[in-house]
């Protein structure tokens, strides 16, 4: 049965008429939206996908023609697929992995100090280059939870950031003051992970 056939034309009426009231004010309220401006984003939460959705916003970038840039602080010696595909693009994909692998991996709280002093100061010079567009901050939230950064130094600079510089962080556990300081905030929760049922990290899901 066509659902069309099943409405009458005082009920069609009803929806035409309630629709045009509905895009008039959704209208309105974007033309009241007249601000441009880099944005500080975090990804945020225990759920799975922050970085897989921050990489994701890059290849939006890439496709409206950017130069995008990616520090990673904490993933090390892992090849993943994103990194394999983005090399795609050439020189309009800036990407450094910094990190050495998670504080429980290392063992060593000096060693993993020192990579993300070292990731910040690429950080820092990467910001600087105005031929970037976005900024990809891979776990920069896990190196500011465990102390490897000073928290104030880093909201501030990023919060100084050039004007027409997207930058997004993302990990779990993000400090209030980022959050604070961030234009928008998304919190990825948890309702289940394969993970729990013994499902092992697998190549092109997780990495």
């Amino acid at each position: 049965m066509n659902p069309d056939e099943t409405v009458g034309p005082e009920e069609a009426e009803r929806h035409r008429a309630k629709m045009a009231k509905r895009k008039a004010v959704q209208d309105a309220e974007v033309a009241g939206k007249t601000i441009e401006k880099g944005l500080l984003i975090v990804h945020t939460g225990p759920g799975k996908g922050k970085s897989t959705a921050a990489f994701g916003l890059m290849l939006r970038a890439l496709g409206r023609g950017w130069r995008v840039g990616v520090v990673q602080f904490v993933k090390g010696a892992w090849e993943t697929g994103e990194k394999q595909a983005l090399a795609a693009f050439g020189d309009r994909v800036v990407w450094h992995t910094m990190g050495e692998g998670f504080t429980w991996e290392t063992q060593d709280r000096a060693r993993d100090v020192a990579a993300a002093g070292r990731a910040w100061d690429k950080t820092r010079e990467l910001m600087a280059d105005p031929s970037l567009r976005l900024l990809i901050l891979d776990e920069l939230n896990i190196a500011l939870r465990y102390e490897q950064l000073p928290l104030a130094e880093v909201v501030a600079e990023l919060a100084a950031r050039r004007p027409d510089l997207h930058v997004v962080v993302t990990g779990r556990n993000a400090k209030p003051e980022l959050i604070a300081a961030a234009d928008l905030v998304t919190e990825m929760g948890q309702v289940k992970h394969h993970f729990a049922a013994g499902v092992r990290a697998q190549e092109g899901i997780e990495f």
